[in-house]
C-alpha cells in the first residue's frame, strides 16, 4: 500500500509539469548559474634566463593544483526545430582559485603559490531533447565547440625549500615568479541536462545541467622572476584546462502557445414544460368535475418539480364576437387560477392571460362551436 500511495502521489505531482511539456519550437533564451571545478593543470615550462646569483638560467615543470569550488555562469540564445533538435549560441564565464603548485623538484625546488583563473568565451552548441520519455522532466544531451580566453591573474610562485643552482643556494622564499595575462584557446564541451516545465508559465522551464569543458593547446604568460633585488623576465607555459560545472537555470521558449482554455461547463438542460388542458362547456366559465380533477393533478405535480412560473392561458371557440370571446377567455383563466390556489399553488407563481378566439386548437371558420377550442391551458415551466 505504501508503494501504491507513493506512485499515486508522484503521478499527481507530475500532472502540472506534464501538462506544459512541449517540444522546444522556435526561438528560446536561457541562463544558468552554478559551481565550477578546474582540474589540475600542467605547468609545461617555467623558465627565466640567467639571474644573479645563479650562473645559468632555470627551466622546470610541474602542475597547478586542482581548484577550489568556483563560479560558473552562462547565457544562451537558440532555436528549437520541434523534433528534439536545438542549436544555440552560448556565452560563458568561469572563475576559480588554483591554490598552489605541486610536482616541482630539482632545479627550482618545491614551489608554493597559485593563481586566480578567469575564463570567458563563446560556444556553438547542438543539443537533443528526449521528449516523451517521462512526464516529470525532459532529459537532453549536447556538445559544443568554440573559444575561451583564459586570464591568469596574479599567477605567482616561490620556492618553499632551499634552491641550489650552480653551487649557489637560495633559501626558502628567496626566489619568486609572477605572471599575468590573457590567452585564447580552442574549446569544446559536453552537456548532460534536464528541463522541468513550469505549467503556470507556458514555455518556461527550470534546467539542471552538468557540463564538461576543455581547451586544447598551450598558453604562455609573460612575467618576472626575482631573487632579492635582482629581477629578470620569465615565462610560464600552461597546458589544457579541464572544467566540471554543475548549473541550475531557466529557459524560455517563445514558440510555445498557451494551452487552450478549458471548455465551458455544460449548461444543464432545462426540464421541458408540462401542460394540462381544461375544457369548458359552450359560453361557460364554470369548472366541471373533470376540470377540477385535471387542475388538482396539475397542482399536485407542480410540487414535485422545480418550476419557475405557471402560465394559465384561456381560449374560446369562434362563436360570438371577438370582444366577448376575449372577456370569456379571461374569465375561464381566472377560474382555473382560483382553483389552483385552492389546491395549494401560491398565487404569485401564477400568471393568467386570455387569447379569445385566437390560437385555435382545431382550426375552424367563424361562428363554429368547437368543444376543443373552449379550453384553458396550464403550463408549468
Amino acid at each position: 500500500m505504501k508503494l501504491r500511495s507513493a506512485l499515486l502521489a508522484a503521478t499527481m505531482l507530475a500532472v502540472p509539469f506534464a501538462a506544459s511539456a512541449q517540444p522546444v519550437t522556435g526561438l528560446y533564451v536561457g541562463a544558468g548559474l552554478g559551481i565550477n571545478f578546474t582540474m589540475q593543470e600542467q605547468v609545461k615550462n617555467l623558465s627565466f634566463p640567467t639571474l644573479a646569483p645563479f650562473s645559468s638560467g632555470v627551466s622546470t615543470s610541474g602542475n597547478l593544483r586542482s581548484s577550489n569550488a568556483g563560479f560558473a555562469g552562462l547565457g544562451s540564445i537558440g532555436w528549437g526545430f520541434g523534433n528534439g533538435l536545438r542549436a544555440e549560441v552560448e556565452g560563458n564565464y568561469r572563475e576559480n582559485t588554483l591554490p598552489g603548485f605541486t610536482g616541482f623538484t630539482g632545479t627550482a625546488g618545491a614551489l608554493s603559490g597559485g593563481s586566480t583563473q578567469q575564463e570567458y568565451g563563446g560556444m556553438l552548441n547542438v543539443l537533443y531533447d528526449f521528449n516523451g520519455l517521462t512526464p516529470w522532466f525532459v532529459p537532453y544531451v549536447g556538445a559544443g565547440v568554440g573559444g575561451v580566453w583564459a586570464d591568469e591573474h596574479n599567477l605567482h610562485g616561490f620556492n618553499s625549500s632551499a634552491v641550489t643552482v650552480g653551487g649557489v643556494t637560495v633559501p626558502a622564499g628567496g626566489l619568486g615568479v609572477h605572471a599575468n595575462g590573457t590567452e585564447a584557446s580552442f574549446a569544446y564541451q559536453a552537456i548532460l541536462g534536464a528541463a522541468i516545465p513550469i505549467s503556470s508559465i507556458p514555455g518556461m522551464a527550470v534546467t539542471a545541467e552538468y557540463r564538461f569543458m576543455g581547451t586544447s593547446g598551450n598558453r604562455t604568460y609573460d612575467g618576472t622572476a626575482s631573487v632579492g633585488a635582482h629581477t629578470t623576465g620569465a615565462t610560464v607555459q600552461l597546458g589544457a584546462i579541464y572544467n566540471h560545472s554543475v548549473l541550475v537555470g531557466l529557459r524560455y521558449n517563445f514558440g510555445v502557445a498557451p494551452p487552450p482554455p478549458p471548455p465551458p461547463a455544460p449548461v444543464p438542460a432545462q426540464a421541458p414544460a408540462r401542460s394540462y388542458l381544461v375544457f369548458f362547456d359552450w359560453d361557460k366559465a364554470t369548472l366541471t368535475d373533470r376540470a377540477r380533477q385535471i387542475i388538482h393533478e396539475a397542482a399536485d405535480n407542480s410540487t414535485h418539480v422545480q418550476y419557475t412560473r405557471i402560465e394559465v392561458n384561456g381560449y374560446t371557440d369562434t362563436s360570438g364576437t371577438p370582444q366577448y370571446n376575449m372577456g370569456l377567455s379571461i374569465r375561464r383563466a381566472n377560474a382555473v387560477k382560483a382553483e389552483l390556489i385552492k389546491d395549494g399553488v401560491p398565487a404569485n407563481a401564477i400568471t393568467t392571460q386570455g387569447f379569445g378566439e385566437t390560437h385555435l386548437l382545431v382550426p375552424t371558420g367563424a361562428g363554429v362551436r368547437e368543444p376543443q377550442n373552449r379550453r384553458v391551458e396550464i403550463v408549468i415551466h
